[in-house]
């Protein structure tokens, strides 16, 4: 089944792609979370529209992506979160604990859907996370997970 991508989505394409999936891929995960619709003649043509203007943009995104990561790379965000008194984690740090602190630590609004961590942080201590902030930028965060 043809379907054009609404967001990116890890691992199959970004905003604009049009892929091949399976059915039931297609219609239990993609378009129930609002990340996919159908491909018709119609959208392709949507599409090719959007792509010239995002083309465009593309440049100057790439300039502002570079310096995003430089500033995420070069700080520590701290992540406060409920511990037991051994230090181990009532459940686990998530993508949208990481954006809210890195918005509260000074830095840009990120998109939840951006972050991407490795392995579960189930523990206080030092941990890392990855941000895509464009598709050939990609920063590691520096997270500090602190009890709260």
């Amino acid at each position: 089944m043809k379907v054009i991508l609404t967001h990116e989505v890890t691992g199959l394409g970004t905003a604009g792609d049009i892929v091949d999936v399976k059915a039931g891929y297609a219609r239990n995960f993609l378009f129930r979370r609002g990340l996919a619709d159908q491909w018709t003649k119609g959208a392709q043509k949507q599409v090719e529209a959007l792509a010239a203007g995002r083309a465009a943009r593309a440049g100057k995104s790439l300039e502002e992506a570079t310096s995003i990561k430089g500033n995420l790379e070069s700080s520590t965000v701290t992540v406060s979160a409920h511990a037991g008194e051994s230090g181990r984690l009532f459940g686990a740090v998530t993508s949208r604990e990481v954006a809210e602190a890195l918005k509260a630590g000074g830095g840009p609004e990120i998109d939840r859907r951006t972050i991407e961590i490795p392995t579960p942080i189930k523990a206080v201590g030092p941990a890392e996370a990855l941000v895509r902030l464009h598709p050939e930028v990609q920063a590691t965060v520096k997270l500090d997970v602190v009890a709260g």
